[in-house]
């Protein structure tokens, strides 16, 4: 069943970068990365921002649903959509590691695969369900040709 109300994916985005701040100020475990290394996580961040707007624009550009579980108009398969059936979460994923890569530290590390898993429990299954329902074998073919994540 799709999930309602506010929780929508970047409510979790926010909640875990805040668990990932906390993590680190709180109880770093291990440092991984100094400076200038830790300035790695900035690039991370900056291209996952680029490409996880670009997905939301062919969206818009389709004039589909951006927000999970609203109507679909169109399957959108080129652009980001060649390489990941999900290059929105992939993109959060990955703002998610360059803000660990920035802290430089392990602990907040371990939130990254636990909203990958809440995400796609939460969200991606139940889309995936969802767009073959609507859209039939056009969606099959499409998700038997691309990755969900990578």
């Amino acid at each position: 069943m799709p999930p309602r109300g506010p929780l929508v994916p970047p409510v979790y985005l926010v909640a875990a970068l805040a668990l990932m701040a906390l993590l680190h100020f709180f109880v770093p475990v291990a440092i991984l990365l100094s400076e200038p290394y830790r300035y790695a996580g900035a690039a991370l961040i900056a291209l996952s921002l680029g490409f996880g707007f670009w997905a939301v624009y062919l969206f818009r550009k389709a004039d589909t649903g951006v927000v999970p579980f609203t109507p679909v108009k169109a399957l959108v398969a080129h652009g980001p959509y060649r390489f990941t059936r999900n290059p929105m979460y992939l993109a959060m994923a990955g703002l998610l590691l360059g803000t660990g890569v920035l802290f430089g530290s392990l602990a907040p590390l371990i939130v990254i695969p636990v909203f990958i898993a809440l995400i796609e429990w939460r969200f991606i299954l139940a889309e995936e369900a969802m767009l073959a329902a609507e859209l039939g074998e056009a969606y099959l073919e499409y998700k038997a040709r691309v990755r969900r994540w990578l």
